[in-house]
């Protein structure tokens, strides 16, 4: 069992390591590299924990606290978040210390007796609202809809520490707790896969809380998340890359996402990618019956064109492409634009019903479609080739 760590004077990681969870959020979202569930204890003339972890975990964190001092001991509990995996252990914590008040929103309040029915004591708090320990304080930053409407943010001037909760974490199990301390390559393409699978949809409100937690002009100096490694070399990096991807910035990249029958829309696809490369441009294709599809939200991140294709079957696109685009309306991707192809037998369907549902989405179809009936012949791998080069064009 891994030990606490104290990530600042008097502050300290008591959080689990999930080396095994392999899915997340009902199986929506893969985590090859484990989680962590991070708690963080504070010890002044009162005693704080921010969040806990998920409630089988809840032993092990307790015998974290227990290495700095008696759980009974806790006045207050925070909690930035209801989600489970930060509240689970919350009942079990609370049977330790049941006169320690509980802090949080008033969303929060409502989530919690939702989740456990507890009749603890607690104090609802607004953005700016204060909390003394002894020398430090607390200040709390409400920031709804990242990624539930109780979701806050706690903040310890003294230790310029920024305790944002779901914000800026990852699924990245470690036996270190620091940015500064893992293969950084590793540590951001799991931030890449965490804003995307999770926080893509909310990049609006992103935007408008980072401008409004930069004009509060905090000074911070390590950010500590509920999931993930904690930013203690040049914290601003998160911020920062954040800020890029609520903006939707993109690179000329294009991902391709088919789903294909008997191996026609397959071949349109292949003829597509290789035409693409041709036009110097960065290609990721995935055939979604075999493809990860947190990993392909990862890449369709900051890629400007996006290729959808399908077979027809019934007059429709088939079952497991639809249910990619039903996920990927809900980003409310911007600045895109889109292309479709796809092949069938003696009807089509499939590529018309893509371009319903991509411009109700709020994607640009750019420029059109690219059909071939049963397998392409050499006029429309032509016209695949030229598809592509069209599309580049677009893209460039």
């Amino acid at each position: 069992m891994s030990q606490s760590v104290e990530i600042k004077k008097g502050v300290y990681w008591v959080g689990v390591v999930d080396w095994t969870v392999r899915s997340f959020h009902g199986h929506t979202y893969s985590t090859p590299r484990g989680t962590t569930y991070n708690a963080y204890l504070i010890v002044d003339e009162k005693i704080a924990l921010v969040d806990t972890v998920l409630g089988s975990f809840g032993p092990e964190m307790l015998d974290k606290i227990r290495e700095i001092v008696d759980p009974s001991k806790i006045d207050y509990v925070i909690a930035n978040h209801v989600e489970t995996d930060h509240s689970g252990a919350l009942p079990e914590l609370m049977k330790l210390c049941p006169k320690a008040k509980v802090i949080g929103t008033q969303k929060c309040k409502e989530g919690l007796y939702k989740n456990y029915y507890g009749n603890w004591d607690f104090q609802v708090v607004k953005t700016g609202d204060t909390l003394k320990l002894g020398k430090k304080t607390l200040t709390f930053i409400e920031a709804p809809m990242i990624h539930w409407p109780d979701s806050m943010f706690t903040y310890c001037k003294e230790e310029e520490l920024l305790l944002p909760n779901d914000a800026f974490g990852q699924h990245y199990a470690s036996s270190h707790r620091f940015n500064d301390q893992v293969d950084s390559s590793e540590l951001m393409d799991e931030a890449k896969k965490y804003y995307a699978n999770i926080l893509w949809p909310l990049s609006s409100v992103i935007l408008r809380k980072i401008d409004e937690v930069l004009k509060l002009n905090l000074p911070v100096s390590m950010i500590a998340p509920s999931h993930g490694i904690i930013w203690r070399k040049n914290p601003f990096q998160i911020v920062n890359t954040y800020a890029g991807w609520a903006k939707q910035e993109t690179q000329p990249k294009v991902v391709i996402v088919y789903e294909t029958m008997w191996g026609s829309t397959q071949k349109m696809a292949r003829i597509i990618t290789d035409s693409l490369i041709e036009q110097d441009l960065e290609v990721k294709l995935f055939d979604v019956n075999s493809s990860d599809r947190t990993e392909v939200f990862k890449e369709m991140l900051d890629s400007k064109g996006f290729l959808f294709g399908s077979s027809t079957h019934d007059n429709g696109m088939l079952p497991n492409l639809a249910g990619f685009l039903a996920l990927l309306k809900g980003f409310k991707a911007k600045g895109r634009v889109a292309g479709v192809f796809g092949s069938y037998g003696w009807a089509g369907g499939a590529v018309k019903e893509i371009e319903d549902l991509l411009k109700s989405s709020g994607i640009e179809v750019a420029v059109g479609s690219c059909s071939a009936k049963f397998v392409p012949d050499e006029k429309e791998t032509a016209a695949c080739v030229q598809f592509a080069r069209d599309f580049a064009a677009k893209i460039k």
